[in-house]
């Protein structure tokens, strides 16, 4: 499903301004990554693509649907979004009874709401906590249950808001799994994110913003190459990326198959 932003703006009270004319489309089933530092505008952005925000001037289109006539509700159908902090979002007494409220709630049957929250689940990991109240579990494990929640609405199109942020490096690597597997599936994955490593391993193309304007706007390896332009929205390219450049590899590395890739070249023509 398509986002279509046209000649976006948004001020917050206070005449102050967020988004300054952004114009942008994201394809379906496309794997975007938003960089930029604290106050550029990104989550700002993102919080138009489900109603959450509504624009001061311009247009936000989710397929065929201007945001302007539809409720957050409505929007869920076509965009699930994983808040940073996984307590703003989780109020059910057990795992099980949140992961089905979405799905209820967007009218689908008992059968339906059943098969969606099992499979959230599994994907998750959670089948040993699904009677467990949320808040006694660990905040590694209540991202789980924030994400699982999400995944069982079924939304076309999936935004992750500081996906890695308290996480250890064997849970960043369960979010990069279910990443991959929802984009298997044909979803849209949009991430807001300050781990540009996280970004470069896993998503295919990064918007970086900088003073509600977008800045750079390519492929991973186009938009890490330039390390000038993403300094000025205070986002290093990643470690190897930056190894890599100190090495002198002629290409530009994003992770590790990248990396010793290069490496080996470099040594074969040396």
């Amino acid at each position: 499903m398509k986002i279509e932003i046209n000649n976006l703006h948004f001020t917050y009270p206070g005449e102050i301004i967020a988004l300054s004319g952004i114009n942008l489309s994201i394809e379906s089933g496309e794997k975007v990554a938003i960089v930029g530092q604290n106050g550029s505008g990104k989550t700002t952005l993102v919080k138009h693509f489900n109603g959450l925000l509504l624009p001061t001037n311009g247009t936000i289109r989710i397929g065929d649907w201007d945001t302007k006539d539809h409720s957050v509700a409505e929007l869920a159908s076509r965009v699930g979004y994983v808040f940073q902090n996984p307590d703003e979002q989780l109020f059910n007494s057990d795992v099980k009874s949140e992961l089905g409220f979405g799905p209820r709630n967007l009218g689908y049957d008992d059968d339906r709401t059943e098969e969606l929250v099992e499979d959230a689940i599994e994907l998750t990991g959670l089948d040993n906590y699904r009677d467990t109240n949320p808040y006694d579990l660990s905040p590694t494990w209540r991202k789980m249950v924030a994400l699982g929640s999400i995944i069982a609405l079924d939304s076309p199109i999936v935004v992750f808001d500081e996906p890695t942020t308290g996480q250890d490096a064997q849970s960043v690597e369960v979010i990069a799994r279910i990443a991959d597997e929802l984009h298997s599936r044909g979803k849209t994955l949009i991430t807001i994110s300050h781990d540009i490593d996280f970004c470069a391993e896993n998503f295919e193309r990064i918007i970086a913003m900088s003073e509600g304007e977008i800045l750079l706007d390519g492929s991973v390896l186009e938009v890490i190459a330039q390390e000038e332009s993403l300094a000025t929205t205070f986002v290093d390219p990643p470690q190897l990326t930056r190894l890599g450049k100190e090495l002198g590899f002629d290409q530009t590395v994003n992770d590790q198959a990248s990396f010793l890739g290069a490496y080996r070249l470099s040594h074969e023509q040396n």
